[in-house]
């Protein structure tokens, strides 16, 4: 029997079940028809023109994204906006779109999971812990040396995909770091927990100004706290695209999944002074 959109969803279900997202989030079946056949899937961190050109140019049945394409109290998909276009080219290519977010986020081998294996991170645990062993957001571990805190952001640099903003970080190029608390995506709600407070450096995206000024004045002041380090939000999460593939064809294996490489970091390039 051909693997129908219903099928693919059941299987996102059980890889990265709903009710592990968080409340305000929207993940799921958001356009697409339940018995239409899948034989080829796109995986993309964002659904924007270019994914989904890309999506519809390679014919595929489904595109699949980290993050919800209707989320923030959307009221319209009309032709007039950008939501409304994408969707209305995916469904007229009868392309599915499904999202798996913070439910990909929390599971064991989520977002963050794989940005410590790919650090080489052991004793791994969730920064803030879910219901199940081994589920939460975020992760701390140990590296498997104490290194420079430049060294390792450079290591980010030649791991992560690469962007305009590139790797930024809070602290001595020199600092000593051994204890790396991270999550992949927007992290800086996760700043003030005492695993973090304790790591030696917190690797994140999106860090507001006021969060990591704070936590530099109090580090620099009276020690403690850990180096920040902020990649793109995008990046952090492209590489759990891989992961994910990789789970879905052990279960579908007559599906193709194809991993974009298209990059959808916002930024476009930097002027430094």
């Amino acid at each position: 029997m051909p693997t129908t959109v219903s099928d693919f969803n059941a299987v996102i279900e059980r890889l990265w079940p709903t009710a592990f997202a968080e409340s305000w989030d929207a993940p799921g079946l958001i356009s697409g028809a339940p018995h239409d056949t899948v034989s080829r899937v796109l995986l993309a961190v964002d659904a924007v023109s270019d994914t989904v050109d890309q999506a519809v140019g390679q014919n595929a049945d489904v595109l699949f994204v980290h993050h919800p394409l209707l989320l923030r109290g959307v009221t319209t998909v009309a032709e007039t906006g950008y939501k409304g276009t994408l969707l209305a080219e995916l469904i007229r290519a009868r392309c599915a779109l499904v999202a798996a977010h913070t439910n990909a986020d929390i599971v064991e081998d989520g977002t963050s999971a794989v940005l410590a294996a790919k650090l080489g991170l052991l004793r791994q645990e969730p920064l803030q812990r879910g219901e199940r062993p081994g589920t939460g957001l975020g992760r701390i571990g140990l590296l498997p040396e104490p290194t420079s805190l430049g060294r390792l952001a450079r290591a980010l640099g030649d791991i992560l995909p690469p962007t305009a903003t590139g790797v930024r970080v809070a602290g001595d190029y020199e600092q000593i770091v051994s204890t790396v608390a991270l999550c992949g995506g927007a992290g800086d709600s996760l700043l003030g927990l005492p695993a973090v407070q304790n790591a030696d450096v917190y690797i994140t995206s999106d860090l507001r100004h006021h969060p990591a000024s704070e936590t530099r004045e109090q580090r620099l002041s009276f020690g403690g706290g850990p180096a920040l380090i902020d990649v793109s939000h995008w990046a952090s999460e492209w590489l759990w695209l891989e992961t994910a593939a990789r789970q879905l064809a052990a279960v579908l294996p007559d599906v193709e999944f194809v991993v974009s490489d298209i990059r959808t970091d916002p930024w476009d390039f930097v002027v430094t002074q």
